[in-house]
């Protein structure tokens, strides 16, 4: 079987599903990968293909019968096979073995000793609004500029976004500062159009259990930052994530956003113990969005810092021109006037961690 014609099928996460880890020789040929992933397919299992730097996994999915069929060892360019007990098999850390994953998106880092700086308003206005404020953070040193051009709000009657003059005006402020974009998909329908702009495929924590949704995304390629439910746990928020992965689209970021809980005193409860809980149990870059929990402003800055201490590969930060004037979530969005100053502690604290912001 020649590596082009390898068939890398959506693989069906059930119960009573399982999987083995085949790890290749750093000096494994085509051939020999080839022959392992015949012989995972033979006995009715799926195989996932990933290659690293230095070596090639193969993930072998089927009944626990099945899989105990696969007698790997010793085969032609097999260093080794390790059984994945967790219920999501190709985000967990065991897959990667224990290797963090790096995402290159637009010629920036994201992931290892790499940190993003996402940042933009929160929904795309108009013209002017969009442009100052791309401007403005591309020269505070933000790596990725974010804004909606879709936006899902609680009330039907609140704006819901320009749609696709949003994304008309997205991609105008990528001409112009050169930033990589960060943009929300709402709908399946919309795909193609956010796929002419987006560099990164925000899933909002709406979304994060709309499987038909993820498994689109996942086809698509693109990068996907995908955002914790409102009231998901972390074992939910990594099997979603395995429906972006199963599809062979490894470029998978995980974002907290918050979570609600039984506390009033602010909008949402930020888990910033997520950050290394989900960093032991998964190989993929975890981004926090330090906006959205608060609620307003004047907190935005010191959850920034502290997610940054925690840990987290990148933040992803709400900043408006003229903030007061937002359409929505205007007392969230901190000054653009403002964020150099933010922007350059959020630098530091990334240094004392062993973390760089990666500005391509």
């Amino acid at each position: 079987m020649h590596p082009a014609t390898w068939k890398v099928e959506s693989l069906k996460y059930q119960k009573g599903k399982f999987q083995m880890m085949i790890v290749m020789k750093e000096d494994a040929t085509e051939e020999q990968i080839a022959s392992v992933v015949e012989r995972v397919e033979d006995i009715g299992c799926s195989a996932h293909v990933s290659k690293g730097e230095l070596l090639t996994l193969i993930g072998a999915i089927g009944a626990p019968n099945k899989v105990a069929e696969l007698g790997l060892e010793g085969h032609p360019g097999v260093d080794h096979l390790v059984p994945i007990s967790k219920p999501y098999k190709l985000a967990s850390k065991q897959f990667r073995q224990a290797e963090d994953s790096i995402l290159e998106i637009g010629g920036r880092k994201v992931g290892g000793t790499n940190f993003a700086l996402m940042a933009g308003p929160c929904t795309v206005e108009n013209r002017d609004q969009m442009l100052d404020s791309a401007d403005d953070v591309a020269a505070a040193g933000a790596t990725m500029l974010r804004g909606g051009a879709y936006k899902p709000r609680t009330s039907p009657y609140s704006f819901q976004g320009l749609g696709r003059e949003g994304l008309r005006l997205l991609a105008e402020a990528k001409e112009q500062t050169g930033l990589p974009i960060v943009t929300e998909l709402l709908d399946v329908n919309d795909l193609e159009d956010v796929l002419e702009v987006a560099d990164v495929i925000q899933i909002g924590a709406r979304n994060m259990q709309n499987y038909s949704l993820l498994a689109e995304v996942g086809k698509s390629g693109r990068p996907a930052l995908l955002k914790r439910g409102l009231s998901a746990t972390v074992e939910e928020l990594l099997m979603a994530s395995e429906y972006i992965l199963k599809e062979g689209n490894e470029n998978v970021m995980l974002c907290e956003r918050g979570i609600r809980t039984y506390e009033t005193a602010y909008r949402f409860t930020l888990d910033l113990l997520a950050v290394p809980a989900i960093k032991e149990l998964t190989h993929l870059p975890v981004i926090v969005d330090p906006s959205h929990a608060p609620g307003r402003r004047d907190w935005v800055e010191s959850m920034s810092l502290a997610a940054v201490a925690a840990g987290a590969d990148g933040i992803i930060v709400e900043v408006h021109n003229e903030p007061d004037k937002a359409i929505c979530d205007a007392a969230q969005q901190v000054p653009s006037s403002e964020f150099q100053a933010m922007a350059d502690k959020i630098e530091a604290i990334a240094g004392v961690v062993g973390k760089t912001i990666s500005r391509g």
